[in-house]
Formats: C-alpha cells, sequence, structure tokens
C-alpha cells in the first residue's frame, strides 16, 4: 500500500471546549468540524503535562512526562537528540521531514531529526527586513498577559497566516514530489497575547460568550497554594469579568483565524491530489483557564488546562478506515508518535509508551485505565484519572481534589473530604501512589504522598514574582516564548 502523506497540526494552548461538539454553538471552525465528519474525535485526549515544551517533547519522543524528564520549557537537547525522535523515524521510512511554526526547542535552530525547519523567528526577521509600514506586536502586551487587543499588522501580515503560507509553498513548491512527506505544522496561537486581526478581532465580541466558571475550591482560602501562585503572580484573580469577556471574545477569534488558514493548507493538498493520500492529525499542547476558577495559563490538571481538541484523519484510500467516529478512551500526546510510525509502515519503538490510535480506534488493542499527569518545580502536584473519576495531589500543604467528571464535568465541587466518594477517591490515590513507587519518585514515602511546607502563600508576595513575558518586536522568537 502507497505510504500515506502526514500532516500533523498543533495549536498552541487551546482548550478542548473550542472547536466541534463541546464548543459554543456560535463558533466558527469549520475545517475542525471536516475533519471530525472524516475521521475519529477523541474526547479524552490530555495532556500529561499541560506546559508547552514538555507536550512538544512527549509528541517527538513518545514518552510520557515521567519517563522523558523535561517538566518545564527547557532545552529541550538535554532530553531529545536526532535519531530517536518523530522526524527521525519517519525519514529512515523514506519520508520528507518539514516543521513549520512554532517548535519551541532550544537551541532555537536544534532540528532534532527534521529535514528543515521555518520558525517564527523567521517571520520576525521577513517582516523587519520588509520595511512595511506596521510591525507586529507593537501593542506592547506580553506572552503570559490576557488583556484583549487587536493585530497590529493586517490579517495576511500576521504569524498565523504566515505560518500557513510557509505550508502552501511547502506543499506546493518546497517539496519533493517522490517521496511522501511529513509536515508538522505549528500554529503558536491562541496562546497569548490575545491580539487578533480584523475581521476576527470583531467576529465573537456581540455573541453570548460563556461566563466563567467557579469551584467551590477556586475562592483563595481554598485554593491549593502552587494553583494561587500562578493566577496571583499575573493578577489572573483580579481581572474584572468585562475584561475576562473580551478576552474570550478575542481567543476565539484567534481559533477561527487558525481554522480559516487551515482551509487553504486543506485546498493545496486537494488541488494536488494529494488529500485522499493524506493522514492528518489536529490537536493542541495543552489548554487554557480562560477565566475559570479566576486563573488563566495552564500548567495544572484541570479539564480546562489538559484537556485538549484531538482528532485523526486517516487517507481515505485505506480500507478498513473509521470516519464520523467518537472514541472516549484515555489518550495523550505520547500516542502520536507509534500512531504515525506505524501509519507510516514502521515498528513502534519497544520503548514508547504512547498506543497506536488507529488499532485502538478499530477496537484492535485495549485502551489504558489510567492516564497519569503532573508537574514538577514551584507548581508541584500529581494527578491521576480514569476517564469517569479525577484525583490531584499538591504536596505543598498536603492539598487533595477529586472530582466525578461524568456528574460535574467543569470540576465545580471538590470531593476529596466527603465520606461517601472516600472508597473511589482512595483508590485512585493508591493507583498514583504505586506509579511513583516503581520509579522511586520523592513524591512518596513510606506508603503514602509526602507533606511539604508551603511556600510563601500571601498574595502580595505572589504578586510581586510575575514575569508577563515582556518581549520587544525585535526579539520574539520561541527561546522566550
Amino acid at each position: 500500500m502507497e505510504k500515506p502523506n502526514i500532516l500533523l497540526v498543533t495549536t498552541d494552548q487551546q482548550r478542548f471546549d473550542t472547536c466541534g461538539p463541546e464548543a459554543p454553538s456560535f463558533m466558527r471552525t469549520p475545517h475542525f468540524n471536516l475533519l471530525c465528519q472524516e475521521g475519529i474525535r477523541f474526547t479524552r485526549a490530555y495532556a500529561d503535562c499541560p506546559i508547552c515544551v514538555p507536550a512538544r517533547v512527549s509528541i517527538m519522543s513518545g514518552k510520557y512526562v515521567f519517563n522523558h524528564g523535561m517538566w518545564g520549557n527547557g532545552r529541550t537537547s538535554e532530553v531529545l537528540g536526532r535519531e530517536d525522535t518523530l522526524p527521525a523515524r519517519l525519514r529512515h521510512l523514506g519520508y520528507q521531514t518539514a516543521a513549520i511554526g512554532k517548535m519551541h526547542f532550544s537551541p532555537q535552530r536544534t532540528r532534532h531529526g527534521f529535514d528543515e525547519m521555518t520558525l517564527p523567528e523567521d517571520y520576525y526577521r521577513w517582516i523587519r527586513k520588509a520595511n512595511f509600514p506596521y510591525q507586529p506586536m507593537r501593542h506592547g502586551l506580553g506572552q503570559n498577559e490576557v488583556y484583549p487587543t487587536m493585530a497590529t499588522v493586517p490579517e495576511s501580515l500576521t504569524l498565523t497566516s504566515w505560518i500557513a503560507e510557509q505550508c502552501l509553498e511547502y506543499i506546493l513548491e518546497r517539496r519533493d514530489p517522490t517521496v511522501p512527506f511529513f509536515l508538522w505544522c505549528s500554529f503558536s496561537k491562541p496562546h497569548p497575547p490575545f491580539d487578533p486581526p480584523e475581521p476576527y478581532y470583531s467576529m465573537y465580541r456581540n455573541c453570548p460568550i460563556p461566563d466563567p466558571v467557579y469551584g467551590d475550591w477556586s475562592e483563595p482560602e481554598r485554593s491549593p497554594v502552587a494553583f494561587r501562585r500562578t493566577k496571583e503572580a499575573l493578577d489572573y484573580d483580579l481581572l474584572p469579568r468585562e475584561i475576562v469577556r473580551e478576552a474570550r471574545a478575542a481567543y476565539y477569534g484567534l481559533i477561527t483565524q487558525i481554522d480559516y488558514n487551515l482551509g487553504r493548507i486543506l485546498s493545496a493538498l486537494q488541488d494536488l491530489g494529494l488529500l485522499w493520500n493524506t493522514l492528518i492529525l489536529f490537536t493542541s499542547d495543552h489548554g487554557e483557564y480562560l477565566g475559570d476558577h479566576y486563573a488563566f495559563s495552564k500548567i495544572f490538571f484541570h479539564e480546562v488546562s489538559a484537556r485538549v481538541p484531538f482528532v485523526l484523519r486517516l487517507p481515505k484510500t485505506w480500507d478498513n478506515r473509521c470516519f464520523g467516529h467518537e472514541v472516549r478512551n484515555l489518550v495523550t500526546h505520547a500516542d502520536i508518535l507509534p500512531t504515525l510510525v506505524a501509519a507510516a509502515g514502521g515498528e513502534i519503538p519497544e520503548d514508547s509508551d504512547g498506543l497506536d490510535l488507529v488499532r485502538l480506534a478499530r477496537g484492535e488493542i485495549k485502551s489504558r485505565p489510567y492516564l497519569e499527569g503532573g508537574a514538577f518545580g514551584g507548581r508541584c502536584y500529581t494527578a491521576i484519572t480514569d476517564g469517569r473519576w479525577k484525583y490531584i495531589y499538591y504536596p505543598e500543604g498536603g492539598v487533595e481534589q477529586f472530582f466525578d467528571l461524568k456528574n460535574d464535568p467543569k470540576e465545580l465541587r471538590n470531593l476529596a473530604d466527603l465520606p461517601e466518594f472516600k472508597v473511589e477517591k482512595e483508590n485512585l490515590k493508591r493507583e498514583l501512589i504505586r506509579k511513583h513507587q516503581v520509579r522511586n519518585s520523592p513524591l512518596v514515602s513510606q506508603e503514602d504522598f509526602v507533606l511539604l511546607p508551603a511556600g510563601p502563600a500571601t498574595p502580595a508576595e505572589h504578586r510581586n514574582n510575575a514575569w508577563p513575558g515582556f518581549h520587544t518586536e525585535y526579539f520574539s522568537g520561541d527561546v522566550r516564548h
């Protein structure tokens, strides 16, 4: 059978409920919807560490964050090589490989097995040299600030449009037509700043934007210290509701801009007769609180932060292809490498933590019973879910959270201290402890989780230690995002 072309499309910081059936009815994502109709939608897809670089390392390595060891936005060259990565494995199978957009590798030009890479820094360099009468990112908002604004360039000169244009050029002009290609198209939005151009800036401003939701655990006096530290450091909890609403409208606009630009890429594939034999996988590296629980950003394992859109569209030339299916099994970024390698005719690496999602969707293999999540450092926590229940433990102060995802999908009620849920909570907690014991994790001792003293816990101390991601338009590449 002819090897398929492979298109991996990722967004940055897109929560699961912004496209497809979970999205508000007014959302415009026609091309994502098309992929869902022609493909397999995985509705329980999570980032096991909802931070940019850890998620991307999982995509590249096929490993859980607990095994690849990249817990934050560090140097990928310390954990990734050149020959055991996703693009390197596909290259050995006869593929030409290219990465276009935000890779977040470090050092930036580390290719990690790609034949070629085109990065956001190339966009900013092109903009500067072109001597346009306007420049991007002149609004002064940093990469972690969530006040909404409008792009300072027209749509055709935004980074989103440029990334799509580079993908078109690769498909139409730069690739070798005698071999299959693997193209990772990585959009850097809807990551802040929330600065869509027109018409996307105004598209949702008059729509019934959903209000933020607040759990019984998200008030300052009941929040885990690690969670409070993040939202208070950047004053997310102080944002007026009017600003949150406008930020949500701008965020939705960025997503629709990506979707419409995705349509340009799909059109190029169709014009060349490649669409039928192209496997397409669409996902995001993590989600975004977007005002829920008085927070923005990501990091923690709550649904809006860790759960991501995830759809796999198989080539129409394949027999026994699944389409229009919804799969509720737990999946994660580590599944991308084995899925794509197997689709390309290769052997799945023995050390891969991931599953072949094609075989999972066909019912040929069993799903994982649990998915573990977590992060270390100043925002340390560990978590586990079986798809119905979710348990989270914060070592600072020994705080527990336990949610019933079936009856409380927005995680509004913490059930950890209620005796009627003790059995379910203890089952997940013991399984998570067991996983840590196997790894000799420092988070467990004597058959239980450790208790760590809480660090500075006052809002004033937290607000005095912020990094909003300030930048200049002269240096806006991945390395500082």
